[in-house]
């Protein structure tokens, strides 16, 4: 599960380290998209696999799910752990996320995003809202029982 927050920087080539809680996640692979909110999503094989079996097995004849499916896989390269721990992101999603030296990487249980320093301030602020959060998520029976 990918927990926490981490600020990495990225390269000149666009590699950015990953946290080294999530390395051991991301053993043979991972799959990198856009995500919904101008940040990136790292999916480990397993989970991308569910997730595309999912989207691949809906109705093409629905123009929201061609949507969500030019969304993911259009978007979508597979990136491997180098050995210093650094995935590349490739130019066309860097500029997605308006990624540029510094990286914000957020984890989200069984993914991880990346955001800019910038575009994760504004999400903070709205995480930091507790009174919206506890109109936002009344709907959810969170209990531990």
């Amino acid at each position: 599960m990918f927990m926490g927050q981490y600020q990495h920087n990225l390269d000149n080539k666009g590699r950015l380290t990953v946290p080294v809680r999530y390395r051991e996640l991301l053993e043979v692979g991972a799959y990198i998209t856009q995500g919904f909110d101008r940040n990136l999503m790292v999916w480990t094989v397993s989970a991308f696999e569910k997730i595309s079996q999912r989207v691949a097995g809906e109705s093409i004849t629905d123009p929201t799910i061609r949507l969500l499916q030019r969304l993911i896989f259009s978007s979508g390269e597979q990136v491997e752990v180098d050995g210093a721990g650094r995935i590349l992101i490739p130019q066309f999603l860097r500029q997605v996320a308006r990624l540029d030296t510094t990286a914000i990487v957020v984890g989200v249980g069984p993914y991880f995003e990346i955001w800019s320093p910038e575009l994760w301030a504004e999400q903070s602020a709205l995480l930091g809202d507790a009174e919206a959060n506890a109109q936002r998520f009344v709907a959810f029976d969170i209990s531990s029982a």
